[in-house]
């Protein structure tokens, strides 16, 4: 079953509102690597280096494939996993003193919900979009 008329036209609205907003957030990676480096550094993650361009590729990769809908379950899938491992290790807010909760506990429920909005992407991935590129495993 294909996504077509108005369904795909809000599709498209959606994926672009949601892939580019994710894509933006993984180019902040490389514009401000040092200071990512430095945050993930101190909340312990290993490799912060490589961890802050790695999660860029994700967030770019990730998104752009939502936008365009090349390979977008996949790109969807690795998107949900990286925000899900991004909430617990770099938002705990469980563990940080209390000035510091309730941005961190924000935080942590914005990787939640957009890891809620990449599945959701990715179940109805499986249909074909209007407006896509049309390039998919399934």
């Amino acid at each position: 079953m294909a996504i077509t008329g108005t369904e795909g036209a809000i599709l498209l609205v959606g994926r672009v509102l949601f892939g580019a907003v994710l894509a933006f957030m993984g180019l902040n990676h490389f514009q401000q690597r040092e200071t990512m480096t430095g945050y993930a550094e101190h909340k312990g993650l290993p490799a912060p280096g490589f961890s802050v361009i790695a999660s860029g590729v994700v967030l770019v990769a990730g998104g752009l494939s939502i936008v365009t809908g090349i390979y977008p379950v996949v790109g969807a899938v690795a998107l949900a996993g990286f925000l899900l491992v991004a909430a617990v290790t770099m938002h705990d807010f469980w563990a940080v003193p209390e000035d510091q909760h309730q941005d961190e506990l924000t935080q942590f429920l914005k990787n939640v919900v957009m890891a809620g909005g990449a599945l959701i992407v990715a179940a109805v991935a499986s249909q074909s979009w209007a407006y896509s590129v049309g390039i998919s495993v399934f």
